[in-house]
């Protein structure tokens, strides 16, 4: 059974959880293997239970999460991991949790120990580079989860899940509306990283949910993302300037950014444009760049710009009409 997604649940990043609940203790992973019909979460959502009963992540919220936990706890003691079924059909004289409309699956298992410890410090360790990662989770009561290589073969009687990376977020600009951005953006799920010349704004206290902050040219910066295959890149910055630079640099990325907004009035993204043209960028390339960035929800403070920028970044990311649902 082959499980491919990313590291993320409900913008969780359910490795550097798992982590963290490891060094707690025994830790419970309970994963969505299957799903049918419509459910409130996709395959590979993953909620963590700890020693102390701390839930981190979702597989959906309600009575069905609710029936997952209490079986999480049962086997947080007595290691006997296993399979829930989660009804959500609404049908009518069965015992369902919902009614949603379809059902779900749910591998539920514990982890312990220093080899479960060494594992997920792996796994975080790779996916915080930018790499997949193949996790081989047996069904046989005996056996431990461990990672498939490339040239292996995946067991008959095993889950394998495909974990891509979570999608870096390159804010160019540390000023007020970057500090909102990053607030946000690692709230969905994004690795934050900051960009800024300026080391009295770019800094670690600014920027706690930053993965990697760098105080040199934009360009030194990219050298060290030029393997992350989903890098969306924010241009945040304090005069055209800088965006020009930073421009010139993603828009010749050798793996396309998957987004690149930049803030701005009309007449700066026109200035802007006439300059980058100028220089000799084919005028096609401009085509990719969001600009004004974000959506049109009337935002005015540095929050509301950052949840502006945020929602267009989960648009681009996972598809949709930016419609509000009454109206559609």
């Amino acid at each position: 059974m082959r499980i491919p997604h990313s590291d993320l649940t409900g913008g969780s990043n359910w490795s550097q959880d798992l982590a963290a609940s490891l060094q707690i203790g025994a830790a419970v992973l309970a994963t969505v293997t299957a799903v049918h019909g419509s459910v409130p979460r996709e395959v590979g959502a993953k909620l963590v239970l700890d020693a102390q009963g701390t839930v981190r992540g979702t597989i959906g919220g309600g009575a069905g999460e609710a029936k997952v936990i209490q079986l999480a706890q049962q086997v947080w003691q007595t290691g006997d991991k296993q399979f829930v079924d989660i009804d959500l059909s609404g049908a009518p004289q069965r015992q369902v949790q919902g009614v949603c409309g379809g059902q779900m699956q749910v591998w539920v298992e514990r982890w312990q120990g220093e080899a479960a410890i060494a594992l997920i410090t792996q796994i975080c360790a790779l996916l915080k580079a930018g790499q997949s990662v193949q996790l081989v989770t047996p069904i046989a009561s005996n056996c431990s989860p461990y990672l498939l290589l490339l040239k292996d073969f995946p067991p008959a009687d095993g889950m394998v899940e495909i974990l891509q990376p979570p999608p870096t977020l390159l804010i160019v600009g540390a000023g007020h509306v970057g500090i909102q951005l990053a607030t946000v953006a690692a709230l969905i799920g994004f690795q934050v990283v900051v960009q800024d010349d300026r080391p009295e704004w770019a800094n670690a206290s600014r920027y706690p949910q930053a993965s990697q902050i760098f105080t040199g040219s934009i360009a030194s910066a990219l050298a060290h993302l030029v393997d992350h295959p989903q890098l969306y890149a924010a241009l945040v910055t304090r005069g055209y300037q800088y965006d020009l630079e930073a421009l010139d640099q993603l828009l010749q990325r050798a793996i396309p950014c998957a987004y690149i907004g930049m803030i701005g009035s009309d007449k700066r993204v026109r200035q802007v444009y006439r300059a980058i043209a100028q220089g000799g960028m084919p005028t096609n390339k401009l085509h990719s760049i969001y600009a004004p960035i974000g959506l049109d929800i009337g935002a005015l403070t540095p929050a509301e710009i950052a949840i502006s920028i945020s929602a267009e970044l989960i648009l681009v990311r996972r598809g949709g009409t930016g419609r509000s649902f009454s109206q559609q």
